[in-house]
């Protein structure tokens, strides 16, 4: 017997426990150090997670409207745009807007839908889409560039932030002096339709060229009888929500092609056009009665910094991929 009457296997007993217990301590601790160490990695690892998460969802979703004789999804003009788009930003979302049921329908409806019905249209596509309801940049190609603008001004739910336009006629064309691509005939007779009289009502309702003819020589037949261009640069009935809405974009970019055989003045696309009264000598943007009077707000957004003028010296729509790649994709990242 020990001095304190405990058997000695008493005694190894409860040494054996205290070890155990010092052991199994020493186990819990290290189990609790290293669960810790992992929570800290875990927490990390959800941050970088989420930080990629914000990389990822940074570029907006990307809207673009083609040009006259085009349609959303020809593989060798905005297929390739929308393409180039994906290949920049991955997991980006784009929309090439389709106008009608079928690619074929899109193509005529580019000249023979009235463009306040497109308007409406996009508008009602864009609003249904949830994928866009936090927003988007738009890029409209030739006539699409002022088809754009009249949905940032008619319709800005949801909001555009950008809007890039790559040769549209902002002040109009005066002039067709040639076709494009291979819808010659479709071309050819709305060449027809407007020298029989770009304003004449029918042609104003289903030729979308008429829409945004402006007659240099008659300013005031082209704002009492323009269904369109006149009304969306507040040059009818003046709607303060235009300039409001146009305003909201982050930036406007305008590109101009310094060769153009297409677009007759290309001064159009910087909004510019012909000197009041003739159609030789043009006049910048800060000279036309749109900008004189703020009709758009191009005063204030130019004051922002919101206004941006880039150049190709290319004819319409002829540019490369390095202008692409270094002109046009910085406004979408």
């Amino acid at each position: 017997r020990s001095q304190h009457g405990q058997q000695p296997g008493q005694v190894r007993d409860r040494r054996s426990f205290f070890l155990g217990y010092l052991v199994l301590g020493s186990v819990c601790n290290a189990v609790i150090v290293r669960a810790k160490m992992a929570f800290r990695e875990l927490t990390l690892l959800l941050a970088v997670l989420a930080s990629c998460s914000h990389v990822s969802q940074a570029v907006m979703p990307i809207v673009i409207w083609h040009g006259m004789g085009d349609s959303c999804c020809n593989p060798l003009s905005m297929g390739s745009i929308k393409k180039s788009f994906e290949s920049a930003f991955p997991g980006v979302y784009v929309l090439s807007l389709e106008i009608g049921d079928s690619v074929a329908k899109d193509t005529e409806n580019g000249f023979l839908m009235n463009v306040n019905d497109q308007v409406t249209e996009v508008c009602a596509k864009l609003k249904a889409d949830t994928k866009l309801a936090n927003g988007y940049n738009s890029i409209g190609f030739s006539q699409g560039g002022q088809f754009l603008r009249a949905v940032a001004q008619r319709c800005p739910e949801p909001q555009m932030h950008n809007l890039v336009s790559v040769g549209g006629q902002h002040q109009g064309v005066y002039g067709m002096p040639r076709c494009p691509g291979g819808n010659s005939s479709l071309c050819e007779m709305v060449r027809k339709l407007l020298d029989i009289g770009a304003y004449e009502s029918f042609i104003q309702d289903h030729v979308v060229q008429a829409e945004y003819w402006q007659d240099p020589m008659n300013y005031a037949e082209y704002v009492e009888k323009s269904v369109f261009l006149a009304e969306i640069n507040n040059e009818k009935t003046y709607k303060p929500e235009y300039k409001t809405n146009l305003q909201k974009l982050a930036n406007l970019v305008l590109v101009r092609f310094l060769r153009d055989t297409m677009v007759q003045p290309s001064i159009s696309e910087w909004f510019g056009f012909y000197a009041p009264g003739q159609d030789k000598v043009v006049i910048p943007m800060k000279e036309t009665v749109v900008y004189q009077k703020d009709l758009l707000g191009l005063q204030e957004m130019e004051a922002a910094g919101k206004l941006h003028f880039l150049a190709s010296d290319t004819d319409h729509l002829r540019f490369n991929q390095t202008f692409f790649e270094e002109q046009i994709l910085p406004w979408f990242k």
